[in-house]
């Protein structure tokens, strides 16, 4: 008896847009500018300690991103110790309409090779006040607590954001590498409408802090999404749907983000305009039931 072939199941495109704290659209791949601080470094890693070694690159990387619709671009007063905050208004300001800068404050940079958090309330203050001048706004739309500091109660460092944001200086505020536990602690003293890890086909130590994200509607940025290790070798799963796909791998693991959960915002970060393209068409990319589920069950 003649079997029916199994009819395969139709590609998937992923919503493209989110609502940041329920007011805020913005589509669902933004820009990590933290790769334009220092310059290119073959021989020894980028410590994101200055401003880039070819300022004009740097902003032209940033100039096309918005080109190309990417309208969430993510900083820190700690990248450059200041400087990438800098470069972001030198190359955008005037931003465009409906563009988000989110920036981030409460880790310290004594020397290169170091990232300390401090959160002590009138620190994190001062800190949004140079933000706020560097970056040439008079309202922050989301500012994260970069690293929880465990020296000082969670509650006095929301609660320092929770006065910024009523005095009309922070939209929304985020949260980043932290867990459901503090997510919870955090909602105490203030609403978080966002919250930014390190998430990726390889990587999902974060798995439960997306899933209750995606409970609470708080919009999940997963940066190093690129971070891929093994899972981009020749042979390995994201090459053999990239081949399936008509993509690069890269572009797979952003589709992969993209399809993984609704709240998830992927910020890729690039200092190359070929690259950030190539990431930037990943936003295109449907991929079958059978691909995804390749690729999740291959971590």
């Amino acid at each position: 008896m003649e079997q029916t072939p199994t009819r395969a199941e139709p590609p998937i495109l992923p919503g493209r847009t989110l609502s940041i704290g329920g007011n805020l659209p913005v589509h669902r791949l933004g820009f990590g500018a933290m790769r334009l601080a220092d310059g290119p470094a073959p021989s020894s890693e980028s410590l994101v300690w200055s401003a880039p070694d070819d300022p004009r690159r740097a902003r032209a990387v940033l100039q096309r991103a918005v080109d190309l619709g990417i309208d969430l671009i993510d900083t820190a007063d700690s990248y450059g110790v200041g400087a990438n905050e800098e470069l972001v208004a030198s190359a955008l300001h005037p931003y465009p309409d409906r563009t988000v800068i989110s920036t981030k404050v409460g880790v310290v940079r004594p020397s290169p090779r170091e990232w300390i958090p401090l959160g002590r309330p009138e620190y994190l203050k001062q800190q949004v006040e140079l933000s706020l001048r560097r970056l040439n706004l008079e309202r922050l739309d989301l500012l994260f607590l970069h690293r929880i500091d465990p020296q000082v109660p969670l509650a006095d460092q929301i609660g320092a954001f929770k006065e910024l944001q009523d005095d009309g200086k922070v939209r929304h505020i985020g949260l980043s590498e932290v867990t459901v536990e503090e997510i919870e602690e955090a909602r105490r003293t203030a609403p978080v409408a966002a919250v930014q890890s390190v998430y990726n086909v390889a990587d999902r130590k974060n798995e439960a802090v997306v899933e209750h994200c995606a409970a609470l509607g708080i919009a999940f940025l997963a940066y190093f999404p690129l971070a891929v290790g093994a899972q981009a070798r020749p042979t390995g799963p994201l090459a053999e749907v990239a081949k399936e796909a008509g993509a690069t791998p890269a572009q797979i693991a952003l589709a992969w983000l993209l399809h993984s959960s609704p709240c998830v915002l992927p910020i890729p970060g690039t200092s190359s305009i070929a690259h950030l393209e190539e990431n930037q068409a990943a936003a295109d990319l449907s991929l079958t039931p059978e691909q995804l589920a390749k690729l999740s069950q291959a971590a």
